[in-house]
């Protein structure tokens, strides 16, 4: 535990390395922690500090960096976000209106790395949370019936069916109509919930085609790859505290590219509730060791559906980039649950 004196100068210390991105010596510390204490004082708590593991020393410099550590304890225990200024608000709220999801989700990425000047990554929304806009029936031939499902991003699932029965197409017909009647806007978790109470009720004829509806769906699901849109990647180059080491940046790149362990990262975060920070090695990727990386899942009609984040060097500003994050995924989850 940390007396009060060495939590101020830790969080003084931690705030200067962020807007300077510099060691930062016992005279700033002394004039920016508001502190009455000499730099005899401040000189000994930061050795104190050091042996806990909580500050470093770079050779060069007789000042010091906050550690991995620091900055956890910082993000913990010291830190106020600070409230997004009104500019920035109504820049989200214009450019996230209830849209096509592609486009939405493309948009609130640019927003990210826009407003952070950092990288802004969107996980795709899980397509079993994804409403279905509409679903028809063709007949292709005895017992063999075309699926036809529109998702709401205007892309198209198309499945063959190996019914148990002929239907004719005017049956067909009229069973599209009544899924488009009843089940219209529901995701697949959710027409299977409402199907399992209205089963008994259905006609055969029609509650076998809806069990197929939900099997196709089902299908759809598991076959869809994840998939996340990136944005101002670029930007990360700008950052020297990362560009510095040209082979720790390709590593960087080509954990974008590569995709799966990002993906697995982001559905950590998804799992949580609110926003969750990974400094340094707590991702568990070596590629990511200087950064940190800041998630919020985003959900769509009361269900998390996905997550954003926010990729940036550990000496970020996370009271002014948190607030970003977690506005951004509750806009979006609202324009998601309006298309």
């Amino acid at each position: 535990m940390l007396n009060e004196r060495a939590q101020i100068l830790l969080k003084t210390l931690v705030e200067r390395h962020i807007r300077e991105g510099q060691p930062v010596g016992s005279r700033a510390l002394q004039q920016y922690s508001g502190l009455e204490v000499s730099s005899a004082t401040i000189r000994n708590v930061m050795a104190d500090l050091e042996e806990i593991g909580l500050v470093s020393s770079p050779h060069t410099s007789a000042g010091r960096v906050p550690t991995a550590l620091a900055y956890r304890l910082f993000i913990d225990t010291m830190m106020v976000a600070q409230p997004l200024d009104e500019s920035r608000l109504r820049l989200l709220e214009h450019r996230l209106q209830p849209d096509n999801p592609s486009r939405l989700i493309n948009q609130a990425s640019t927003l990210l790395a826009e407003l952070t000047q950092f990288a802004g990554v969107v996980a795709t929304p899980r397509r079993d949370a994804l409403r279905v806009r509409q679903i028809e029936f063709l007949r292709l031939a005895e017992k063999r019936i075309l699926l036809i499902i529109v998702m709401p991003d205007g892309e198209v699932e198309n499945r063959v069916l190996l019914m148990e029965r002929d239907y004719t197409q005017s049956q067909l017909t009229e069973a599209g109509n009544f899924f488009n009647q009843h089940y219209l806007g529901c995701s697949f978790s959710g027409i299977r919930e409402k199907l399992h109470n209205e089963l008994r009720q259905l006609r055969d004829d029609l509650g076998a085609l809806m069990q197929a509806v939900l099997a196709a769906g089902d299908e759809a699901v598991a076959n869809q790859a994840e998939n996340y849109v990136i944005r101002g990647e670029h930007k990360l180059l700008d950052v020297q505290d990362l560009s510095a080491d040209m082979t720790r940046m390709r590593g960087l790149f080509n954990l974008f590219e590569q995709k799966t362990d990002l993906l697995h990262l982001l559905e950590a975060g998804r799992k949580g509730q609110g926003i969750h920070i990974f400094v340094g090695a707590e991702s568990g990727l070596a590629s990511l060791e200087e950064c940190s990386v800041i998630t919020a899942p985003y959900s769509a009609n009361n269900q998390i559906v996905g997550t954003l984040a926010v990729i940036g060097p550990r000496r970020m500003d996370y009271q002014r980039v948190v607030p970003i994050v977690d506005i951004t995924a509750r806009l979006l989850g609202n324009a998601l649950s309006h298309h």
